[in-house]
């Protein structure tokens, strides 16, 4: 074993786990491009062998959908979504409703922790205007989000990870984490309703929320019909000879070169430093893999296609989600996954790295984003009241994964 790809490892994952408090300077980025750099510094990996371990598709796909995501958040169209589909809403229980299954569709599309940044803001506004404690309904965007995202490739940046590097469709994909996804929101209300019965009791009415938000039109009668095109072209990839990311990328190059928006402005808003992050973790973890530090785990990892594996591979990833997050969690078992090779792991691994963010605070990033956006209207969204929630709900659709991915094994 190489001790110095050992060492950097673990001095990356730390500084990756601790990064995830507050109040600590450095960031999980910064760890990461440490322990890459490291890598090449000390002879573990050469630079071309550092370059080669960056899955390019994977950032390509991360980039493609990022200029379009930022795009159609300029336009306004996240916000145009949550209002239209609020506005439909005249009990509690409704609007919870609406908010959960819009939220955990749109998630699906669109790249949870964009919709959940765009979506926050509208959700307070109704809940202010309606009298209504916004804490409830924060909640269960937060857990809808992540239960949606686990129905596709392009849901969140671990699936991305997943779906590139296991060759799956986009169709095979979503067909098989589809019902888990659905039947994961109803759980979200459920749970919710469960938990706060008095704040969805008969009688009150949900107002319309007077604040006003821009909408660019003009914009999105060419951004939106290319969104669309993509993610039919996406379910269509394999019959048309072309992979999801460049799919991505050509959606992307159109809404640039047809769309409203300025070019420069629309790539400032694109997350560089989450594409750094991605590019530093391939490195660390094949620095890793050639020290021989993931030998054991590859050769022997226990998770094996049927019940017991299943529910081994669920355990794995709700622990190590909450300790060192799940895209991180997810680049270090992409080589035991690979030496596996089977379809079903590769969905069980999409499910619950995906699933597992909703049991605590800090499990994903888009918990993050809703509790940073509601702190900026003074509501604070406590450790306690969203772990209530976050683990029963997190269990049960845990439970529910588990049954279909074996179901279908």
């Amino acid at each position: 074993m190489n001790i110095a790809a050992l060492v950097i490892f673990i001095i990356t994952y730390l500084g990756i786990i601790f990064t995830r408090f507050p109040k600590i300077n450095i960031d999980r980025p910064s760890a990461a491009f440490f322990g890459a750099v490291a890598m090449i510094v000390f002879g573990v990996l050469t630079f071309d062998e550092a370059i080669k371990a960056i899955d390019f598709n994977t950032i390509a796909l991360l980039l493609g959908m990022m200029i379009v995501i930022s795009t159609l958040q300029l336009d306004g169209f996240f916000s145009l979504i949550a209002e239209k589909a609020i506005s439909h809403s005249k009990t509690p229980l409704r609007l919870l409703s609406i908010i959960v299954f819009v939220t955990g569709i749109a998630s699906a599309f669109l790249v949870n922790d964009a919709v959940v940044l765009l979506f926050t803001p509208v959700i307070i506004f109704v809940c202010q205007a309606s009298a209504l404690k916004p804490v409830p309904y924060l909640i269960a965007e937060i857990l809808a989000s992540n239960v949606g995202s686990a129905m596709t490739i392009t849901g969140n940046p671990q699936n991305m990870l997943i779906g590139i590097n296991s060759g799956m469709t986009y169709a095979h994909f979503m067909f098989h984490l589809f019902p888990v996804s659905l039947i994961g929101m109803g759980i979200v209300i459920l749970v919710i309703k469960w938990l706060y019965p008095k704040d969805f009791e008969k009688g009150h009415v949900v107002m319309k929320s007077a604040q006003k938000f821009e909408y660019q039109y003009a914009s999105m009668k060419t951004s939106v019909p290319i969104f669309v095109g993509i993610i039919v072209l996406f379910f269509l990839g394999k019959m048309i000879h072309l992979s999801i990311p460049v799919i991505a990328l050509v959606g992307a190059s159109l809404i640039l070169i047809f769309g409203r928006i300025r070019p420069s402005k629309v790539i400032k808003t694109v997350d560089w430093v989450l594409l750094l992050f991605f590019a530093s973790l391939f490195i660390v973890v094949e620095g890793a893999v050639k020290g021989g530090i993931l030998k054991g785990l590859i050769e022997s990892n226990g998770i094996t296609v049927d019940l017991k594996g299943l529910t081994l591979l669920h355990g794995i990833s709700l622990v190590m989600s909450q300790v060192v997050s799940n895209v991180p969690f997810t680049v270090m078992m992409l080589p035991v996954m690979k030496s596996g090779s089977s379809d079903i792991l590769w969905l069980g691994l999409a499910s619950a790295s995906t699933l597992a963010g909703n049991a605590t605070i800090i499990g994903a990033m888009a918990n993050l984003i809703v509790i940073e956006a509601a702190s900026g209207f003074k509501i604070r969204i406590k450790f306690w009241e969203f772990f209530k929630a976050g683990i029963i709900t997190t269990l049960l659709t845990f439970l529910v994964s588990i049954l279909v991915l074996y179901g279908c094994s």
